[in-house]
């Protein structure tokens, strides 16, 4: 076995920043919350990609139904291009995460959970597995 790959894994969105962790050995994404996007994110990122000590970046990347970029896909790219981590990062298709992040989390989303960043936690979590799977295998 190779050496274990640590991977932390954002859903990067206006309001909030869905964050997941996992590793290349065990596979299983576990996450960690959301960061408000408050001016203060990219200080909480780099913290998260330290407490985890992060080997890559696996984040989120819109794309519409056509597969083409969209004005979301152009701001997840400044956003990382700000973020400017220290590790390799790793661009993941995430259409309809959020869609599916709800559906896993019973479809009624509270407010309160919505706003604790419960389901951007959960879309994180579901690109990472998506990384995971196409990278890793079953």
């Amino acid at each position: 076995m190779g050496k274990t790959e640590y991977l932390l894994a954002l859903d990067v969105g206006e309001k909030r920043i869905g964050v997941a962790q996992a590793d290349s050995q065990v596979r299983i994404a576990v996450p960690l919350g959301a960061v408000l996007v408050d001016g203060q994110e990219l200080t909480a990122l780099h913290q998260h990609i330290k407490d985890t000590r992060a080997d890559r970046l696996i984040v989120g990347y819109p794309r519409n139904q056509s597969g083409e970029p969209t004005m979301q896909t152009a701001f997840v790219e400044q956003f990382v291009a700000r973020l400017n981590p220290d590790v390799p990062v790793h661009y993941q298709d995430e259409s309809l995460t959020s869609v599916l992040a709800k559906e896993r989390l019973g479809g009624s989303i509270s407010r309160r959970q919505r706003e604790k960043g419960v389901v951007d936690a959960e879309a994180a979590v579901i690109i990472l597995e998506d990384y995971l799977e196409q990278t890793y295998g079953h």
